[in-house]
């Protein structure tokens, strides 16, 4: 059976961080648990996050969170569809899926269709990990001969459906 492949927008990993929500850490550190053994995933990042990251103004949590990528062997997608991508972020951004203002979460969507990722995971439920921003994706994405289906979850969908099968 084939490992499913999961694109990381950036709050999945500065959340192992978010001592403000201890919930949420503990359920994103209890994935990165299953990450770190290789069961059942492909991990995968992109520039956008590594953009994001090092824009942190706290220099000992930006190295985290950088170490974060390696230390769990995350996969950086190429950037050879860079084009591609910016078209499909613009037309989430002009479709208003996406406020103007979050091009970062356009791009995140865009890279995880465009290299067919099974599934986004974020903690941002309010321009990504939703129900109505997952239809509208799926809408426009099918419009724009994205027919991949792709998942907008957040990691404890993923980790409680993997803890579930052990």
């Amino acid at each position: 059976m084939r490992k499913l492949k999961l694109y990381l927008d950036t709050s999945v990993i500065n959340f192992l961080f978010a001592d403000d929500v201890p919930e949420f850490k503990k359920i994103t550190e209890e994935f990165f648990e299953i990450v770190k053994i290789g069961k059942g995933f492909e991990v995968y990042i992109s520039d956008v996050v590594i953009n994001e990251i090092t824009k942190t103004n706290d220099i000992i949590k930006r190295n985290n969170l950088l170490s974060i990528i390696q230390d769990y062997h995350l996969i950086r997608l190429p950037n050879d569809k860079d084009v591609e991508i910016s078209k499909l972020a613009e037309i989430y951004i002009n479709n208003g899926i996406i406020p103007r203002g979050k091009i970062e979460d356009a791009l995140h969507i865009a890279y995880a269709v465009v290299f067919e990722m099974d599934v986004l995971l974020s903690w941002n439920f309010k321009h990504l990990a939703n129900i109505k921003k997952e239809k509208d994706v799926l809408l426009t994405n099918m419009k724009n001969g994205y027919n991949y289906p792709i998942r907008i979850v957040t990691p404890m969908e993923v980790y409680y459906e993997e803890s579930n099968d052990s």
